[in-house]
């Protein structure tokens, strides 16, 4: 019975130290979320992503507001047929089964959605004023696709290009996985896109 007893002490005591030091998850955390060091120089709230405020927590590494807080204000602005994750009104003739046979959605519905729609901003609300670290790594990042249709494609590049910094794209893969639908649209697209940021195809 004692050695039950032991036992379970030990695992108290773990749990609690665990509870306590553990980073990110722990107390010590919160300790360091609310003593968060501003530098002396004077700050105004940030309007892009170039003037995000910067911050230098208790262990001397500098944490920056990625926000952009103008892009933010300008899609809250925005109106129209599916934007903010809006239902798109459909009428009687615009219903045809047709349109969802060739890519498992309604085309017809995507075709007719701005490339730059605004989206719901759906994070918890705590995430909202969460600042990561000044200096991070860029990132490639890759889309394999297979017959998809082409506005809900270039949708999701126009949504990586433009609620994504600069400096942390280092690059966007595309790689058709032996589509046979033509590459069409991709000229008048690829000028678009490259001169925001390096874009690449690929075709198997």
């Amino acid at each position: 019975m004692k050695r039950k007893q032991k036992r379970f002490l030990q695992m108290t005591l773990l749990f609690t130290a665990a509870l306590i030091f553990l980073p990110d998850i722990g107390l010590w955390s919160l300790y360091k979320e609310k003593h968060l060091v501003k530098p002396a120089e004077p700050q105004t709230l940030p309007l892009g992503l170039g003037d995000g405020q910067l911050f230098t927590w208790t262990d001397g590494l500098k944490r920056k507001d990625w926000h952009d807080y103008e892009s933010i204000q300008k899609d809250a602005m925005r109106s129209g047929k599916g934007e903010h994750g809006k239902p798109y009104p459909l009428t009687e003739e615009d219903h045809d089964d047709s349109a969802y046979r060739e890519n498992g959605f309604n085309i017809f519905v995507s075709n007719n959605i701005a490339l730059e729609r605004s989206l719901p901003d759906i994070r918890h609300p705590n995430c909202k004023h969460k600042v990561y670290l000044e200096k991070l790594p860029n990132t490639s990042i890759i889309i394999p696709f297979h017959n998809e249709g082409w506005t809900s494609l270039l949708r999701t590049i126009h949504s990586i290009i433009n609620r994504t910094p600069d400096s942390l794209i280092a690059e966007i893969i595309l790689v058709d996985d032996f589509s046979d639908r033509g590459n069409r649209g991709w000229g008048i697209s690829g000028r678009i896109f490259l001169g925001h940021t390096s874009l690449h195809f690929c075709w198997k």
